[in-house]
């Protein structure tokens, strides 16, 4: 029903720019999720995955073989299926808040980065497994339990972030030319947003160069 129905108005109406699929036990094989993207690479879509997540099913060489954009979770994500991903140039996007949620062990984000890959990394915001969309939280845990640098945090939920989106040529860095999606913060350095751990220190937010939040103090 979904591909033979609901897809073609999803494109016909322009309504998604990407496909995802959620490839873990009990959910989707990797057979059935290497069918369904294939249909939603033939219908026009960019192809994102979430696997490896519980289980080591081989999500990480599946979005490999399919050259998707982004691979989410992998947690139990093997070396060989991380090799692969970075001969193809998929992006891993790690997302701390669900494993501090379910009690699983962390992404190995310092693994990935020292092998080249340019981790990012998202809230999963969601009611099942994720029910927080604490970015600065995210950024802490990146660096306390992900081996992950302030520096090597910092870019995962900027330019990277950008990039798995297919976004860093227009957003990411403070660059000219860019959109200037900015957030200013309370704090004497960058490195606070992971030494201040689960603190918001955002005063203002910028989108597009323009002021849409700004914190009052009494």
């Amino acid at each position: 029903y979904l591909l033979a129905e609901v897809l073609p108005v999803v494109m016909e109406e322009s309504l998604a720019e990407y496909g995802d699929i959620f490839t873990e036990k009990n959910v989707f094989s990797v057979e059935d999720s290497r069918m369904y993207l294939q249909k939603l690479k033939e219908a026009g879509l960019k192809l994102k995955i979430h696997a490896d997540e519980i289980f080591d099913l081989g999500g990480a060489a599946l979005a490999a073989e399919l050259s998707l954009e982004s691979a989410d979770h992998l947690l139990k994500a093997n070396e060989e299926g991380l090799q692969a991903m970075k001969e193809k140039g998929v992006t891993p996007v790690l997302l701390p808040l669900t494993a501090f949620s379910l009690k699983e062990e962390y992404a190995r984000a310092r693994y990935m980065i020292d092998l080249g890959l340019p981790v990012a990394m998202g809230t999963d915001f969601n009611p099942g497994s994720c029910s927080s969309f604490s970015v600065p939280l995210m950024i802490s845990l990146g660096a306390l339990y992900m081996g992950m640098s302030p520096e090597e945090a910092l870019t995962a939920v900027t330019l990277n972030s950008a990039h798995a989106l297919g976004r860093a040529h227009r957003m990411g860095t403070i660059e000219e030319g860019k959109e200037a999606d900015l957030v200013l913060i309370d704090a004497p350095s960058y490195r606070f947003l992971t030494y201040h751990f689960g603190m918001n220190l955002v005063t203002t937010t910028l989108k597009k160069g323009k002021i849409i939040h700004k914190k009052t103090t009494k």
